[in-house]
This record gives C-alpha cells, sequence and structure tokens, in this order.
C-alpha cells in the first residue's frame, strides 16, 4: 500500500490551502537529486513504554513458542529520535529519557557536527511539534552556537494533519515492526537494540520508493485544494 494512502493516517479538511502549500513544498524536497552539500534528511520522534519480565520468558525451543508470563513490571518511558536520509539509505536513531526542547537540539546538534559536519546546509523535513525549530537550539545552547546551528539548516514543515508525508514516520513503523514488537525493561538495551536495527537497515541501504508527485497530488487530492473560478 502507498504510504500516503496508508489507513488510519489523517487527512485534512477538504479545500485546506494551508495544508496544500506545505504539501506540495515537502513533495518538491523530496524530488531533489541526492546532493552531498545538500543533503535531504526527514525527522521524527515516538516514545516506548519500557516492561519488565516478572517471570523470565523461556525461549523457543523445536515444536514449542517462546512463553511469557501474562504480569509485567512497568518502569517509565523512553523517547526515541529518528533521522532518516533517503536517498542514502541511512538512519540513526537516539534513545534520551525526555523530549524536550533541549533534548531535540542536542540530538540536531549531534548529526550536525557528526555525519552533517561538511554539508553546507542539512534540508530537513519535520512536524509541526513546537520543540521541533530552532527556537529550541536558543533554549539549549548560547546564541552564537545556536546562531551557527540554526544556518546549517533549511527547514521544511509537513502539514497539520500531513504526518504521513514524513519518511521518518515511516521508518519508525518499520522499527516498531522489526524492533519493538516486544518487552524492553529500560533505555540501555532499548539503545542497544535500535543501534543494532539502524545498523542492519543502513548496511542494506534500504530505502523508501516515494512515488508521489505534485502533479499526481493535484489529481488524487483534488478535494484538498481550494477551488475557485477559472
Amino acid at each position: 500500500m502507498k504510504p500516503w494512502l496508508k489507513k488510519g493516517w489523517c487527512i485534512p479538511p477538504q479545500q485546506d490551502a494551508a495544508f496544500v502549500a506545505c504539501l506540495e513544498d515537502v513533495l518538491a524536497v523530496y524530488h531533489r537529486p541526492l546532493d552531498g552539500r545538500r543533503p535531504v534528511v526527514c525527522m521524527d520522534e515516538t516514545n516506548r513504554q519500557l516492561i519488565g519480565e516478572v517471570r523470565p520468558p523461556k525461549s523457543a525451543r523445536p515444536g514449542r513458542a517462546a512463553r511469557y508470563d501474562g504480569e509485567y513490571v512497568r518502569r517509565g518511558t523512553a523517547n526515541l529520535f529518528l533521522a532518516f536520509e533517503p536517498l542514502a539509505g541511512w538512519r540513526e536513531v537516539a534513545v534520551t529519557e525526555r523530549r524536550t526542547r533541549t533534548d531535540w537540539a542536542e540530538f540536531m546538534r549531534a548529526l550536525l557536527d557528526g555525519r552533517y559536519r561538511d554539508a553546507e546546509q542539512v534540508v530537513l523535513v519535520m512536524d509541526q511539534l513546537n520543540t521541533h525549530g530552532v527556537a529550541s537550539f536558543y533554549e539549549a545552547f548560547a546564541p552564537a552556537e545556536a546562531r551557527r546551528l540554526a544556518e546549517r539548516l533549511e527547514i521544511h514543515h509537513t502539514p497539520k494533519h500531513g504526518s504521513w508525508l514524513n519518511m521518518a514516520e515511516i521508518e519508525l513503523s518499520v522499527l516498531e515492526r522489526q524492533c519493538l514488537n516486544r518487552r524492553i525493561a529500560d533505555a540501555e538495551t532499548l539503545g542497544r537494540e535500535t543501534a543494532a536495527w539502524s545498523r542492519r537497515r543502513n548496511e542494506a541501504g534500504a530505502r523508501i520508493d516515494w512515488r508521489l508527485t505534485t502533479d499526481q497530488a493535484r489529481i488524487k487530492l483534488k478535494k484538498l485544494y481550494p477551488s475557485f473560478a477559472v
């Protein structure tokens, strides 16, 4: 199923000019060619409840499935930031205790000064969550440092009700199915497991086959566009 038609993802009210403006902006970004000086990176986040076992699970054996006790213990939550570079088939996950402005700013600084230290700018696609923005740099760092980081970004926001336009959200759904569909007791284990998942996906060069274009959107999503007399 095409990601932008996935059941359960939000479609905005009809004739929403703000939505289609962001929609076409993001689609234009997705059809830029690979450029190491200005890589396109999608970013999203999610949270994970940490759940410990009351009794040790029994491993699978020939003829017998793995068994887990129905009783468990809650051990709080952890936040996961994910960055995904679609054209390079690269992603990275960071596990944090919280999801504050400072946490987002630290995650972005690590990307900008790490993998993307030689890029002129990173073309960043993300949602409109209030912690996802340049203001977070100024809350986390001194003004000169905040400005340095802000100037390294070209930001493009997905529209409200349009999180399905963020390819990082698609990667998070893959992460959920392949890595997080079981009990994980603590943040340290969560970090190891997500790092191993990222490494396998990166080594395989796993990509998302994004096909929706602006011309197609104007036909398939026609009801979202304001109507006017010709």
